[in-house]
């Protein structure tokens, strides 16, 4: 990817994160930031609120395109150390399992005190797999049947794994925390995996472009000289 290319890719990440938390932070967020600022008519408090949501949005939206290029490599060392697409594959499902299983048993169910709690996680776990399976298929779709696995282990895994500071909390309130940011994660992850090939494309096109440029001035230079 182009050094343009990469940066025009990073921050639409940054801004789709910051966007994303500090809309729904307003809602998420509401009673414990917001609610006596606009009760009080203390706007400023109440924007300098929204900016910080924004801020949170942001530092997620960076520790998510870290997990991506973290992924990256793991994925094409995983890969070359299995030297099978199918049975990393199968490393693959097993690992999301366990994560899976790590995040009901050790990370949700110990924060569960009350009905409504147990509907919030169940909830949360919910959305991160339907938009990991969502983002998964569409990837597969756009790009090839066997991008499916990888695609879900991302989704699932290194989204879990950038959620969990938030899930290790044990005081405060925690749920609107937890809550909270899933959302800027989920929305990077899925934006960084179906779009990077285009921005991949846009590289080799803008590359071919130049290459083409260098070649007319060469020519141009040469014909001068004769």
């Amino acid at each position: 990817m182009t050094i343009r290319n990469w940066v025009k890719f990073a921050l639409t990440a940054l801004l789709i994160g910051g966007g994303i938390t500090g809309l729904l932070g307003i809602f998420i967020r509401w009673n414990d930031v917001f609610a006596e600022a606009a009760q009080n008519g203390q706007w400023g408090e109440f924007i300098a609120g929204f900016v910080w949501m924004i801020v949170v949005g942001l530092t997620m939206s960076l520790i998510a395109q870290m997990g991506f290029f973290a992924y990256l490599t793991i994925h094409q060392f995983g890969h070359n150390m299995f030297r099978s697409l199918r049975l990393w594959n199968w490393v693959q499902l097993l690992i999301i399992g366990i994560v899976i299983f790590d995040l009901i048993a050790f990370r949700f169910l110990p924060n569960v005190e009350t009905g409504g709690q147990g509907f919030l996680y169940g909830t949360l776990l919910f959305i991160l797999l339907a938009v990991s399976f969502a983002t998964a298929y569409f990837k597969a779709k756009w790009t090839t049947k066997s991008a499916f696995i990888s695609a879900l282990f991302f989704m699932i895994v290194v989204t879990t794994l950038e959620w969990l500071p938030a899930l290790m909390v044990r005081a405060g309130n925690v749920d609107s925390w937890v809550t909270l940011l899933l959302f800027p994660l989920l929305a990077v992850n899925a934006y960084q995996l179906l779009v990077l090939p285009k921005y991949n494309e846009k590289s080799e096109e803008d590359r071919l472009k130049l290459e083409a440029r260098r070649a007319a001035r060469k020519a141009q230079t040469a014909e001068g000289k004769k």
